[in-house]
């Protein structure tokens, strides 16, 4: 499990490398099928990016078995890997959560463990994957939600995103790709003949997903698809992947710096929006710093400041970073001593809810000379 530290004194020497991924692929007939790897390497290529890759995927194989499996056990102790993919046997997570506990959970803790162990900086990165064409006919008498895609799919999400959070791992929503394409265009069919395993597109999809959850990029404009796809499906599809992906990275839990704030005046009150991260650093711009998670800081002097927060994550192995430009204008900020005084005490929703800015939603904001303001951020 990842531990908290204190290594800022390092973050002018961490870095991770952009442009080339050492990944294992943990799983089984999902992931070898159709060379789900090779693909998502394809695709980096396309890109300039380089993806360097080695499986163990085993028919059938569930997390129980991967934990003890030689094969497995060797790959991921074989080097120092960025990240390793962990997919479990496709029915296995969807069942019921107190059968999700005591059979999938403890092994892929192990699992997980196993990859820290060998390599404090690696990322372990859950697969979600997908629910079957017309659910689990096989254990549908056994716990009934399963019995349609849907219910298939939320448990296959629930169960894949309390593993990544509780391990404090990533997750590729692989399974949630496939809903999105599915809801769009139900003509598109995904499936072999078996209603399970991804054909061609299916794993085209899944390629696009890892890309964008692996390097934090699009996967929209890569000139690589395979042969038997036409490249208008082929842009589909990368969109579609993209989007699931990017416009929602910390509901994956995937490390990311990430941050908004809220100015009145001269005073700024910084709102942290990182996931999967242990600690964070602010730097103000104006030679001022931070180590809390939501800091307010005042400029004493006019101009533009760039604000920079530094993410870190595994232990200082990780950075990652995002910066926002701020103009500050004294003579605004002191027109009046009571625009000077008025601060931020607390952000309500329309149900009464504290919360941090967002966007395209009411808000409440609470002031300290005992005012309210109404207002809604345009994105």
């Amino acid at each position: 499990m990842k531990k908290l530290f204190v290594i800022f004194m390092l973050i002018p020497f961490i870095g991770f490398s952009q442009l080339t991924k050492d990944v294992l692929f943990v799983g089984n007939s999902y992931t070898y099928g159709n060379n789900l790897p090779d693909l998502i390497k394809q695709i980096a290529l396309s890109f300039g990016d380089t993806l360097i890759h080695d499986s163990s995927t085993p028919g059938g194989a569930n997390f129980n078995a991967h934990s003890t499996n030689a094969q497995t056990i060797a790959k991921i102790n074989q080097q120092q890997w960025d990240y390793v993919v962990l997919q479990a046997q496709s029915q296995e997570p969807s069942f019921s959560p107190g059968q999700v506990a005591s059979q999938t959970y403890p092994y892929a803790e192990t699992l997980v463990d196993m990859i820290e162990n060998n390599f404090s900086c690696t990322e372990p990165m859950f697969f979600m994957t997908w629910g079957r064409k017309y659910g689990d006919q096989q254990n549908c008498q056994f716990y009934p939600p399963i019995c349609t895609y849907n219910g298939m799919q939320q448990r296959l999400r629930e169960s894949y995103l309390e593993m990544a959070f509780n391990d404090s791992a990533s997750c590729a929503p692989v399974g949630m790709a496939w809903k999105k394409s599915k809801a769009l265009d139900s003509t598109l069919n995904l499936y072999t003949a078996d209603n399970s395993h991804p054909n061609i597109y299916g794993s085209y999809l899944a390629a696009c997903t890892f890309y964008s959850s692996i390097f934090k990029k699009s996967s929209v404009g890569s000139t690589y698809w395979p042969s038997a796809i036409d490249s208008a499906t082929a842009y589909s599809l990368q969109q579609i992947a993209s989007s699931t992906v990017l416009d929602s990275l910390a509901t994956w839990n995937i490390f990311n710096a990430d941050f908004t704030y809220n100015q009145i005046g001269d005073s700024v009150n910084f709102y942290n929006l990182s996931s999967n991260y242990e600690q964070v650093h602010w730097d103000f711009g104006d030679g001022s710093f931070s180590q809390d998670e939501n800091p307010t800081h005042t400029y004493t002097t006019n101009g533009n400041y760039t604000v920079e927060i530094f993410a870190l994550t595994n232990g200082g192995c990780l950075l990652d970073t995002f910066t926002v430009n701020i103009s500050v204008n004294l003579s605004t900020a002191i027109d009046d001593m009571n625009v000077q005084n008025k601060a931020v005490v607390k952000i309500l929703d329309v149900l009464g809810r504290e919360v941090i800015p967002k966007t395209n939603q009411t808000l409440f904001y609470h002031f300290n000379d005992g005012t309210t303001e109404k207002r809604i951020i345009i994105e």
